[in-house]
């Protein structure tokens, strides 16, 4: 259970009661674990549930594929994922690792290390309060940590203006829907 049900409950409310969550609610950023995989999982579904995409075009076994990435990406990767909490209620997470690439990496890590920030997550009650962009940041500052060159993002149309105001610009990737 997440967002603004499960906060009325943690505070004891509900049943008819509503609480008010305000700007002012205190957001908290921390790291996630292996044990937060399948809130991390849900997340990532959720967010292509919100960017239109209808669940019979998602794979059945979404959670066991996005949790066997984790824990490889976790090995290889240098993955970090956060998680925002408020009153013990998880309100949001993202995600960010090492970029694979897409081709054969031969340029030296000096020169270019991408990083790749993903999954970005808000629940809908918490979104306009600035939890995507501290989520983001964070993700951010781990991959300037581990030495990255060059941090690269996917947005939906929802996430731009956030990753503007971070300083994210368009690249020059191109498309062709076929």
């Amino acid at each position: 259970m997440f967002g603004a049900q499960a906060l009325k409950e943690a505070i004891g409310l509900g049943h008819g009661r509503e609480v008010q969550v305000t700007k002012t609610t205190e957001v908290t950023i921390r790291a996630a674990g292996p044990a937060d995989d399948a809130l991390l999982a849900r997340h990532f579904h959720a967010m292509w549930r919100d960017n239109d995409v209808a669940e019979a075009d998602i794979v059945p076994d979404w959670e066991a594929r996005v949790t066997a990435f984790l824990t490889q990406a976790r090995a290889r990767l240098d993955y970090h994922g956060v998680i925002a909490e408020s009153a013990g209620a998880v309100v949001g997470s993202a995600g960010g690792q090492r970029f694979a690439g897409l081709y054969p990496d031969v340029l030296a890590p000096a020169h270019r290390k991408y990083g790749y920030v993903w999954g970005v997550y808000v629940e809908e009650g918490w979104r306009c309060r600035g939890i995507a962009r501290r989520l983001a940041q964070a993700v951010i500052e781990h991959l300037e940590g581990i030495g990255c060159t060059r941090i690269l993002l996917h947005s939906s149309p929802h996430g731009r203006t956030v990753y503007a105001k971070l300083g994210f610009t368009p690249t020059n990737e191109m498309g062709l829907g076929l």
